[in-house]
Parts: C-alpha cells; sequence; structure tokens
C-alpha cells in the first residue's frame, strides 16, 4: 500500500513539473494608462498558450530600470526582456555578452521575424551595422504637438487649425494669454522635442557621423545659428508668458491633462493618458517648423523604448521570448496598442489594418506620429545613435534650465551642451573603442 502511495506522489509531482510554466521576467517602466496596457498585454499572452508566463515588474524611469538591470546582470538575476529607451540604444549595444540579439534569438527559437515589416524608421534605429535587429520595437514613439480646441475657441482661435509653423505657435500663444491663459504653451521631454526632432523635423545635423550611426567619434552639432535661433525664440516666448517651463521629462504633462497648459509637444504615447483623463476637446498636429529652412519638414526621429533580451538564460526560456514577442507583432494585437496608446503601430500591415478600420478617420490626428515617420529618412534625419547619452541628455536639461531662468543667453546654453556632452561622447569613445 505504502508503495502504491509512494508512486502516486511521485506521479504527481512528475505531472506538476511537466506542467509547470517556464516565467519569463519582464522590466518595464510603464505607469499609468500605459503600465495598464503593459500588464493586458501579458494577461492576453498568458491566456493565449499555457506553456509560457510573462510576469511583468515596473522598475522605476528609464533610467532607473536600465542601471538596476545592469546591477541585477552583475549579480546573475537579471530579467529576461528589459524595456530601454532610444536613447540607451548604443550603450546597450556596447554591452556584449550581456545582451542577446533579438533576431539571433527569434532564430534560434525558429520564429517567423522579418526586420522588413516594420515601419523602416523604426527598424532601422534598432539595427547593428552588420543588418542584425539588435532589440525587438516596443512603444515607439514620435513627437507631436496637442493642443486644447477649447482653449482655442475661447480666445479666438479656430479650433480645426493648428498653428504649423513656430511663428503660429506664438502668435496663437499670445491669444491664449490675452485671453486669460497663464500658461499657452509648455514642453515635455524638451531635450528630445526641442533639440533632437527639432534638429530631424529641419534636416539638419545634430552630431557628425550621421548623428552617431557612422563611429563612436560623432560628436554634437546643436549650436548651429537655427539651433541658437530656435531656442532663442523660446527664451523670448518665457519672458513674455507664453512659454511655461514646466519641469524634465514627461513632468509637464499633468499640467496640459489639468488645462492649466493650452499647447503641448511631447509624445505621441501621451495621446492614451490625454484621451482619458482631459475634461475638453484636444486635436494633434504635426510638431511645428520653420518654414524658411530647406527640406523642412523632414521626418521626426523615433522615441519611446524597445525591449532588450538579455544573456545568460536557459534555451526555453528564451523559446518563450521569442513566442511572446510573435503574439505582440501581430497586426490585431498591434493595431489596438496603436490606437489604445497612441504609440506607433510598429509594422505596416499594423498601420494599414488601422487605417483600414476607419480609426483614423473617426479620430482625427492619430495618424499625425506613424505619417511623420514613414516617410523616407535622410543621414540627418535617421535618429540619433550616441554614447553615453542618458548623461548628455541630463546635460541638456540643465543647460537649457539656465536659459529659461534668464541665466544664460540661448548661444550660452548650447555651446555649453556641445562642450560638455562632446566630454561624455569622448569617455564613451575611449571606453569602446578597443571592444
Amino acid at each position: 500500500m505504502r508503495h502504491k502511495i509512494a508512486a502516486a506522489v511521485l506521479a504527481g509531482l512528475f505531472s506538476m513539473g511537466a506542467s509547470a510554466q517556464v516565467e519569463i521576467q519582464w522590466w518595464h517602466s510603464m505607469t499609468s494608462v500605459n503600465g495598464e496596457w503593459v500588464n493586458d498585454l501579458a494577461r492576453e499572452f498568458n491566456a493565449s498558450q499555457s506553456k509560457y508566463k510573462i510576469v511583468p515588474t515596473f522598475k522605476g524611469s528609464y533610467d532607473e530600470s536600465m542601471t538596476a538591470a545592469i546591477a541585477a546582470y552583475r549579480a546573475g538575476n537579471a530579467p529576461h526582456i528589459l524595456q530601454v529607451f532610444e536613447v540607451g540604444t548604443a550603450m546597450m549595444m556596447a554591452s556584449g555578452k550581456a545582451i542577446k540579439p533579438v533576431g539571433e534569438v527569434m532564430k534560434e527559437a525558429g520564429q517567423k521575424f522579418d526586420p522588413a515589416v516594420y515601419i523602416p524608421a523604426v527598424a532601422g534605429y534598432y539595427t547593428a551595422p552588420n543588418g542584425q535587429m539588435l532589440s525587438f520595437p516596443f512603444n515607439s514613439s514620435t513627437t507631436v504637438f496637442y493642443y486644447n480646441k477649447d482653449a482655442f475657441k475661447a480666445a479666438g482661435l479656430d479650433p480645426e487649425q493648428p498653428p504649423k509653423t513656430w511663428i503660429e505657435v506664438t502668435q496663437a500663444a499670445a491669444k491664449l494669454k490675452a485671453s486669460g491663459h497663464t500658461c499657452p504653451l509648455t514642453i515635455a521631454w524638451q531635450s528630445w522635442t526641442q533639440l533632437e526632432s527639432f534638429s530631424a523635423w529641419h534636416n539638419v545635423e545634430f552630431a557628425t557621423k550621421n548623428n552617431g550611426f557612422g563611429g563612436l567619434d560623432a560628436r554634437l552639432k546643436i549650436n548651429s545659428p537655427l539651433h541658437v535661433r530656435h531656442i532663442e525664440n523660446l527664451s523670448n516666448m518665457a519672458k513674455q508668458g507664453l512659454f511655461v517651463y514646466k519641469g524634465r521629462m514627461s513632468t509637464p504633462e499633468p499640467s496640459f491633462i489639468s488645462g492649466e497648459c493650452a499647447m503641448i509637444t511631447t509624445s505621441s504615447g501621451f495621446y492614451g493618458n490625454a484621451k482619458k483623463n482631459a475634461k475638453f476637446n484636444f486635436g494633434l498636429s504635426t510638431l511645428p517648423y520653420y518654414p524658411d529652412v530647406e527640406g523642412a519638414p523632414q521626418n521626426t526621429v523615433i522615441g519611446g523604448a524597445s525591449l532588450w533580451v538579455m544573456g545568460g538564460k536557459k534555451a526555453d526560456e528564451y523559446k518563450g521570448v521569442a513566442e511572446f514577442f510573435s503574439f505582440v507583432s501581430k497586426p490585431d494585437v498591434q493595431s489596438a496598442s496603436h490606437k489604445r496608446t497612441g504609440y506607433l503601430p510598429i509594422t505596416l500591415e499594423a498601420f494599414a489594418l488601422t487605417e483600414k478600420s476607419g480609426y483614423y478617420k473617426e479620430n482625427p490626428g492619430t495618424d499625425v506620429a506613424p505619417n511623420q515617420m514613414i516617410r523616407k529618412t535622410t543621414d540627418k534625419s535617421r535618429g540619433i545613435r550616441l554614447g553615453n547619452y542618458v548623461q548628455i541628455r541630463t546635460i541638456e536639461d540643465e543647460e537649457l534650465e539656465q536659459v529659461w531662468a534668464g541665466k544664460k543667453t540661448p548661444k550660452e546654453g548650447l555651446d555649453a551642451i556641445v562642450k560638455r556632452g562632446n566630454e561624455m561622447l569622448e569617455r564613451f569613445e575611449k571606453a569602446n573603442s578597443k571592444k
């Protein structure tokens, strides 16, 4: 009898082991409605099959999660998937065995993976010089212009005619201020929207060596006459109370949601939050530009983040990662995510599916982000791929804050960014040129 009981227990244990799910740890930086989206994606994938279980975990801001993952890798307990913002791409590329290229992961798992199906500007950003895709495009975004239609109407502005140029933005801001708005314009992610995307949108160099794509010896060029002109324009608007600085990264976004600020340049990925929480009618439009600049507008650069696969994991775990990536790439899943969040539909098929559904006609302005990104890029507008760029963005924030506070002239601020930023680039070049 005892033998039968023991045999039954062993059989039960074996059965439990055979059916145990392979857990895939996914560290991310999504908050609020976008955090809900991430959790729902994991839930949907987990319900679609029984072999793997995606476990999403919020690990703080992009730079915090990246730092935590590096420490975890050294300690031998890194996640399987790490969400990294686009400016961390060069650093991840230089991390050697800490990462496993997504193209390699998909191939070894026998999953169909064709970089050609992705929006070119998205796929190209995450592809190495040898043509291998290194990370999986996920919440890809770009910079867009949001405006409060109700505030426009109250100020005597046409709510269906958003400003397209910076001259028109200034004029609209003056009318909004005259109507009682204390914050006509604010800017989120200022270095991304006003320096990186600004450069690509105007088809001017941000840095040498094709903005870093052509080599580690790239150096900043954002103290050009056009860059100085633009920061001078914003500085003058700040002095007149037409532009109000509200802080770094996404910090200014709640001031638009509350109705305090009537216009904002920020991520297309802000759409889901605005749609859910704004108590007024709002519109989306393209990033403003200077019409006298030849070649403008060109295209805006990628933002958001991609998913990197960490090294040193088991084969069955990598298979789970590959299956999850295939699930996320499905046109219907991508289209639904795009509609929900405002992030780009990362594949051309998902974009076509969304358009065919009538979504863009029913929701005017929601096609602004993909249309800005599917344009043909140039060597000056492909994007920014620079080492130590997380630190450089901090430098950009510090110096621009000096300008907005009137403590430095726009030229002094931009010159300081170039000088300090190039020192960071030189360090990165020295540390990685022999790898």
